[in-house]
């Protein structure tokens, strides 16, 4: 009975990145709505938080018109900086560069094992560069490759949280 979590409710995914306002938020509305889509969203709770965290800033604006386009609303998200509590709670922890990895694991015994990078998720290797502070484009560029790696990456995310799909 090692593996039965100490909560009871929706499984936790934290998806993190460096600020807050651009990858991690764009993956967080990309998953959820996946998850409202597959009518997973009462099983999986989706947040996200950033190693230097902009608490209080609103996702960028190329973020919110790139998801926008793509049917995905993250205009409600407000950054915030990840919490040793953070950690403690997520049942799996998700970031977008090797470096934020050792940034949580650094000194939080709770993370070990249950931090991936989405890259290893998706069977992929490499980080997910951050699109801050460049062009439209390239958080277009950035967009598409969440959608891809959250899609190859889905079933893996599902089952490591032994959440399934129920067949309709």
């Amino acid at each position: 009975m090692n593996n039965e979590r100490s909560h009871h409710g929706p499984k936790r995914v934290l998806i993190v990145c460096t600020g807050n306002i651009c990858r991690s938020p764009m993956a967080e509305g990309i998953l959820r709505h996946q998850l409202a889509q597959d009518g997973l969203s009462a099983e999986m709770e989706v947040r996200s938080a950033g190693t230097w965290g902009l608490d209080g800033a609103r996702a960028s604006c190329h973020a919110r018109q790139v998801l926008a386009e793509r049917g995905v609303n993250i205009d409600g998200h407000i950054a915030r900086s990840l919490q040793p509590d953070d950690v403690k709670q997520a049942d799996l922890i998700v970031v977008m560069e090797q470096d934020h990895r050792v940034a949580i694991q650094t000194g939080q015994p709770t993370a070990l094992g249950k931090v991936f990078l989405l890259t290893e998720l998706a069977q992929r290797e490499g980080d997910v560069k951050d699109p801050y502070g460049q062009s439209r484009q390239a958080y277009a560029e950035c967009a598409e490759l969440l959608h891809v790696l959250l899609a190859q990456g889905y079933a893996a995310i599902l089952d490591l949280l032994d959440v399934r799909l129920v067949d309709g």
